[in-house]
């Protein structure tokens, strides 16, 4: 196994970052982990709060904003509550869409008011508790996977009894995902985290997410390169749409990688894209000991070489995380 392909200049994290998206030589690889700050999360000063308190234990190399998860469905009428999930999401006791003639009421709504620009706000924050240190990256969520959340689940199968009127309100959510963006990096985010959750075998067919999905990704992503300098592409789940996703205008790509094909390296070279993971969300930085979460890490380091890589989880870790296993993954990252 290889060591990680280091250069010997120390790098602040903006440089580490860019360097390892453009696959160049780094000090030490980035790393960062992220989870849900429940009840902290509904407001820009508590959340900013918590986000710089975790990001202050730990030191991340890039932050990963972690808004809740039903925000962008709270502006069209959408109500949720917490109740306790390990994960630290929200429970949805409300929901705009329950039948496929609702989304002839889905219009664009203001990113610049409400829930969405008290999100934002809290980027403003803690940009400035940070002072630009890091990078740090606004979560948004892909038009499908919006209109999803807005219907418990509902989008996928009215796309096949009502597409057009599903197609009206996909634009309409990817209008305000759009200024969403703008929005973010007007607040001072330094680019994007893109999530979609649909783009896999177990929600719906290849050829309908290349239908539903794909172009309302695109119309979103075009805002993005108007000023991120980092777009992380999250893809979620099993059984994923790797090959036509990495052909997204993003600098890097994050997935399931230790639960799901392919692997962080493999991933990596097939998308010509800097890889964020190795770490298992459920794995051995939550069940296991230090020691376990650590080797994880190498693993991941002597896999890639440390080259155009990030060490992240698959995905948000649960909340219960214990801190020691974190520290432990952080200083394996940076070989320490």
């Amino acid at each position: 196994m290889s060591a990680p392909e280091t250069g010997t200049a120390t790098m602040n994290p903006h440089e580490r970052v860019e360097a390892a998206l453009a696959g160049a030589p780094v000090d030490r690889v980035p790393v960062s982990l992220w989870h849900h700050f429940p009840e902290r999360d509904q407001t820009a000063e508590s959340l900013a709060d918590a986000t710089y308190a975790f990001w202050l234990a730990f030191e991340f190399d890039f932050i990963k904003f972690m808004p809740p998860g039903d925000y962008p469905t709270i502006d069209w009428g959408a109500r949720s509550e917490s109740r306790g999930a390990r994960a630290g999401t929200r429970q949805t006791t409300y929901f705009p869409v329950t039948e496929a003639a609702d989304w002839a009421r889905i219009r664009p709504v203001d990113a610049g008011a409400g829930l969405h620009a008290e999100m934002n706000r809290a980027i403003a924050l803690l940009q400035e508790r940070l002072e630009h240190r890091v990078p740090v990256l606004q979560t948004v969520f892909s038009p499908l996977t919006i209109a999803q959340k807005l219907s418990d689940g509902r989008a996928v199968q009215h796309a096949t009894e009502e597409p057009e009127l599903l197609k009206g309100a996909l634009e309409a959510i990817a209008e305000t995902a759009r200024g969403m963006v703008r929005a973010a990096l007007a607040a001072g985010a330094d680019g994007i985290f893109f999530a979609t959750q649909c783009a896999n075998a177990a929600t719906m067919p290849a050829d309908a997410y290349a239908e539903f999905g794909t172009p309302y990704d695109l119309a979103v992503l075009e805002a993005a390169q108007e000023g991120s300098r980092f777009t992380l592409l999250h893809i979620h789940g099993l059984d994923i749409y790797f090959d036509a996703l990495a052909r997204y205008p993003v600098h890097a790509i994050n997935w399931h990688d230790r639960r799901t094909s392919p692997a962080l390296t493999e991933g990596r070279d097939r998308a010509g894209k800097a890889a964020v993971g190795g770490i298992d969300e459920h794995g051995p930085v939550v069940t296991g000991a230090v020691a376990d979460a650590r080797a994880e890490v190498e693993d991941a380091l002597a896999a890639t070489g440390g080259r155009r890589v990030m060490i992240a989880p698959g995905c948000v870790i649960p909340i219960d995380t214990p801190r020691d296993n974190i520290a432990a993954a952080v200083r394996a990252a940076r070989g320490e």
